[in-house]
């Protein structure tokens, strides 16, 4: 129900959000830091055109320290993003041979555990718009990294739900459209489930640890 941009506009670059988001039904983001939900609000305020705005966001984030943002990000310059790229100090792009997407606070697990494994080939890139999605954003930082790069979506929804189902026929699209090696991206996460959770916090933990090492190790 949010929109049928499942293939890429113009070129792939060549396009304001503002004017992909006018001919979406709505718009859809899943934020991870504190600084980017104040531009999203300040953002979806000065549109010049009003569309329906769905914050999928968890409470845990309310009050988890790393979404915290420097005061910094709130400044003059500063803007919503809607693809957060890496921000691993340690990360040389030359040398990544893993792009994880994801969207959401499950980037906060996989970036503890891709620090206790010292993996500092994997690049996590997060999607904080997923409509409109970010065809523009992400073209641009998927160029910088090696062509052989295996491009992985993770996420801790179960594989029917979550963003996807959403996404991937669109990451498909770009792939296609940088050459990459891969069809498509390979899928880190929960299988399909009848039911939102498992009900049991071992199975629970147990699926987030496969997903993680699924993605990250």
């Amino acid at each position: 129900m949010c929109n049928q941009d499942e293939f890429i506009p113009f070129d792939g670059v060549n396009y304001d959000n503002k004017d992909i988001l006018r001919e979406a039904n709505m718009q859809v983001v899943n934020c991870s830091t504190a600084a980017n939900y104040f531009h999203l609000l300040r953002t979806h305020m000065r549109m010049p055109f009003r569309k329906p705005l769905i914050v999928a966001a968890p409470k845990k984030l309310l009050k988890f320290k790393g979404a915290g943002s420097d005061i910094s990000e709130f400044g003059e310059g500063t803007r919503f993003r809607p693809l957060i790229t890496d921000v691993n100090p340690n990360l040389k792009k030359a040398d990544v041979k893993r792009i994880v997407l994801c969207s959401g606070q499950v980037y906060y697990d996989l970036e503890s555990r891709r620090e206790k494994a010292g993996r500092n080939d994997v690049a996590i890139l997060r999607l904080e718009s997923l409509c409109p999605f970010p065809f523009k954003e992400l073209i641009k930082e998927l160029k910088e990294y090696p062509d052989g790069a295996e491009i992985v979506w993770a996420q801790e929804e179960p594989k029917n739900a979550g963003g996807y189902l959403y996404a991937d026929p669109r990451l498909r699209n770009i792939m296609e459209h940088i050459d990459s090696n891969q069809e498509g991206p390979r899928y880190a996460g929960r299988p399909i489930m009848a039911a939102a959770a498992v009900g049991y916090t071992s199975i629970h933990n147990q699926q987030l640890e496969e997903l993680l090492a699924s993605a990250i190790d």
